[in-house]
């Protein structure tokens, strides 16, 4: 049961929907992962993975969007979130995304943040949407150039650090 109100968006192979209690285990898995996590902003203990967990659930609350979980349809796993996120201290709305472990390399994280992104775009009314990637993290970087965002600027993010900031297309452009 979803503790959100997130709507279920669906793509060919991925169900994208709200948090559960049952999805912290596998968030948490990542958050601590200090590899898989250096461009997130993982973190060293449970009890803090489990505040972000909690985070992104009052996200939701706060805005009306957030990070989804997404679902493997295949084999009903949580595969990764993705969503738009804006919290405190960010400097507009973005379109953000991570895979879990044994989901890479499959277009999942494409897949899922092209559908929201649309979403934002369709639903939500957003005109433009951003992704803060943190400098050397390659694979966000292509697959942010992948959906069409360019580089817009360098900056200091007070949660992150340095960020720069890609700039996806508006929905006019994607039409």
């Amino acid at each position: 049961m979803s503790l959100t109100n997130a709507p279920i968006l669906e793509t060919e192979r991925l169900t994208l929907r709200g948090p559960e209690k049952a999805d912290a285990d596998a968030v948490i898995a990542f958050l601590m992962d200090d590899t898989r996590a250096a461009g997130f902003g993982g973190y060293t203990n449970r009890s803090d993975s489990w505040r972000w967990f909690a985070l992104n659930v009052g996200h939701w609350h706060w805005h009306g969007y957030g990070y989804f979980t997404i679902e493997d349809k295949a084999t009903g796993k949580p595969a990764g979130i993705s969503g738009i996120w804006n919290p405190e201290g960010w400097p507009e709305p973005e379109v953000g995304w991570v895979v879990f472990d044994g989901f890479e390399g499959k277009g999942v994280a494409y897949e899922a943040a092209t559908r929201a992104r649309r979403w934002a775009y369709d639903d939500l009314g957003f005109t433009t949407l951003t992704s803060n990637i943190v400098p050397g993290n390659t694979r966000s970087i292509r697959l942010a150039e992948r959906m069409g965002a360019v580089y817009e600027r360098t900056y200091d993010n007070p949660n992150m650090g340095e960020d720069m900031l890609y700039r996806h297309p508006g929905p006019e452009a994607l039409a």
